[in-house]
Order: C-alpha cells, then structure tokens, then sequence
C-alpha cells in the first residue's frame, strides 16, 4: 500500500522515521540499536551458544518453547515462511499421493509468492473460499475428489485479517479427517488470532496437522519461521529445508529475536485487539471496517476519496503531529473509493482510539 508518487512516497519514509509516536508496533530506529536490544536480551535469557545449522543454542530454546506453546510434538526452525509452508505441502502431497491443495482465492500462497507453490512442488489448487469468506466445512463438501490438504490462513490476511469461529474450524477439522484430508495453518499471524478465539493456541493448533508460524510479523523479529507437527514429519521437514537451502549455518540473532517476541510482544496481543475495535467502533459511518468488528488487531478501512488527496492530508499530519497513524492510502477496484490496513500495535496501547478515529474521520473526510 504504498503512495502513487515518488515525491510522496519519501515524505512518508521521512515522517514516518522521525514520527515520536506510533500506532503500530514500535521498533528501534535503526541496527545498531536493535542489536544492542538483542546482546542484551541474550544475557537476560541465559542465551550463551550459537546455533549450529539450526540446532542448539537460541534455535533449539525457541523450539521447544513453540511445541510447549502450540502443544505439537516436533517444531523446526526455517529462514522464511515461503519455504516452511511448501515443505509442508509437498510433504503432505507425497503421503497423500495427490497434489491437490484447496484454500483461499486471497491466500498468500496464491496472491504473493510468484507462482512458486505449483512451479516447484507441482501443487494444483482449488479454492475453498473466494474473496471475504471464512472457511466453512460446507466449502470444503463442495470440492470433490482427493485433496493432499486444505490450508487456512488464520487470519486471512488479504480479506482484512478475517478468521472463523472456533466451531467453524473445529467442524473444518473434523470434515477433513472424515476424508483423510491433512490440515495445514498458514499461522503467520496465528499470535493476534488467539483472542478472537478465546482458546489457548494449543487447543487451536490440535485442530490441524501441521502449522506455520512467523517471527517477524506481530512478533517483531528479525526473520525466520517455524513448521510444527509430528515427530516423522518435522524429520522429514527438516530434509527437505536441507535440500531447499535452508539449514543454514547461524541463525542465532533471528532466534534470540523471536524469543524476545514471544517475551514481549504476545501478551499484549490481546490488549492491541481490543484498542482496534474500540477504534473501529468510533469511526463515522461514512468509513467502513472490514470484518465490520475486527477480529485481530490488523484490518482494513474504506472510505469514499481520492487517495492522492488523502495520502497527502496523512503524510502532513504526520509531520505536524509527529503522530505515524496507520498505512497509505490506495484506490480499490470501486472508483472514487480507497482503502488502508491498520495495524495496531503496543505504540497505540498509550494513546486514545476515539481521539484517532476522529483524527482519520477529518483526514479522508471530502476529498473526491
């Protein structure tokens, strides 16, 4: 979601740097900072080994603590979430002997890695959903045939980080191992998902065979991710991260990283979602939320306007108040009307939603 032109697109960089408040996440202004963050934080966990090719030290305590967390026998540490989540789809393909995966029209799979799923795994893909839908069990009744998987995004990032009802995705669950189907989590923000929920990740994790998480997304890490499930398939998911060039040889800073993440930053997911909609809950009618109540602390904002006109209106705010208040501003397939994302993070926890909601209402108000 960035701004149309060059000149506005730096202004934003530049106001958005030297913005005093925030409310997103906040992170250290610059490396020297966050590594000074992560030496410390390195003594503070009794981190004193590095890893060696993803085994010992910070990556093994990081493990660990995500089996304990999400109740999975095995995890394995990966560089990106790309490679973790083809992993665990050709390894559910080869089991399963099909290559065919159903999920979302507007996964990530699909909209944001390059074609690289079919290309390389040779995966064939139904949709379970398309567009703002949540995944039913009726969607996945409706596809005949043998499926290697069924992937969930949880949330659905592209649809304004939409989720199901737990019941919805217990009965998902259970329609998938009626047909002997593997369910996989694109858990990349799974961390915010847990209070819209209102179980412990644990008792959402049970409900699929596999799950991916992500470090560097609501947790604030460096990079990495991680694929979570049985013993035998998390051995094999390490194989095959070795044949895809992924076991590579330090991996201690982005580790430590996520490890202070889950410190720091996931309890407090609860407390970004409740500040979200309040937000959302004050704006004028005039500027529509999707889901209408947010179901995590991330969601998109429509209004009637031209963009341009209000990225313009954004960007000075942000210089006179030196207040960062949300994304740019984009136009939508519907003319004369635009979205942003909002992401709310620990930076909104000390300011007002109802004063902010009002701050945006005057910002995107009559600008056709």
């Amino acid at each position: 979601m960035l701004p149309v032109t060059d000149d506005l697109a730096g202004r934003f960089r530049k106001a958005y740097a030297a913005a005093s408040e925030t409310t997103s996440w906040r992170r250290p202004a610059d490396p020297a900072t966050a590594f000074a963050a992560l030496a410390a934080a390195c003594t503070e966990l009794g981190i004193d080994e590095w890893d060696l090719y993803a085994g010992h030290g910070a990556v093994e305590r990081l493990e660990q603590e995500l089996t304990t967390l999400l109740g999975k026998p095995a995890a394995a540490y990966f560089p990106s979430g790309v490679m973790a989540q083809q992993v665990a789809l050709r390894i559910h393909a080869d089991r399963s002997g099909s290559r065919r995966v159903a999920l979302p029209d507007l996964s990530h799979l699909l909209v944001h890695e390059e074609d690289g799923p079919r290309i390389l795994q040779d995966l064939r893909f139904e949709f379970l959903t398309r567009g703002f839908q949540p995944p039913h069990v009726d969607q996945l009744a409706a596809i005949p045939g043998r499926l290697a998987a069924v992937l969930v995004e949880l949330p659905l990032r592209d649809a304004g980080c939409l989720l199901p009802t737990f019941e919805e995705l217990a009965d998902l669950s259970a329609g998938c191992r009626e047909r002997g189907i593997a369910l996989h989590v694109d858990g990349a923000r799974i961390w915010e998902s847990q209070d819209h929920f209102g179980r412990s990740l644990a008792e959402i994790a049970e409900l699929a065979d596999t799950v991916y998480v992500s470090f560097y997304k609501g947790l604030g890490g460096l990079a990495g991710s991680a694929l979570l499930g049985s013993e035998d398939l998390i051995a094999e998911a390490r194989l095959w991260r070795r044949r895809m060039g992924g076991t590579i040889y330090r991996n201690t800073a982005e580790a430590v990283s996520a490890l202070v993440g889950l410190r720091d930053r996931l309890p407090l997911m609860a407390d970004c979602a409740a500040w979200a909609r309040s937000f959302a809950a004050a704006l004028p009618e005039s500027i529509t939320v999707q889901p209408p109540v947010p179901h995590t602390n991330q969601f998109l904002i429509f209004t009637g306007g031209d963009p341009d006109k209000i990225n313009e209106r954004l960007v000075a705010y942000a210089e006179s108040s030196g207040l960062a208040l949300g994304s740019p501003w984009r136009a939508t397939s519907e003319p004369g009307r635009a979205v942003s994302e909002l992401n709310i993070g620990d930076g909104a926890l000390e300011l007002d939603p109802v004063e902010l909601a009002a701050a945006v209402a005057e910002i995107a108000a009559d600008t056709m």
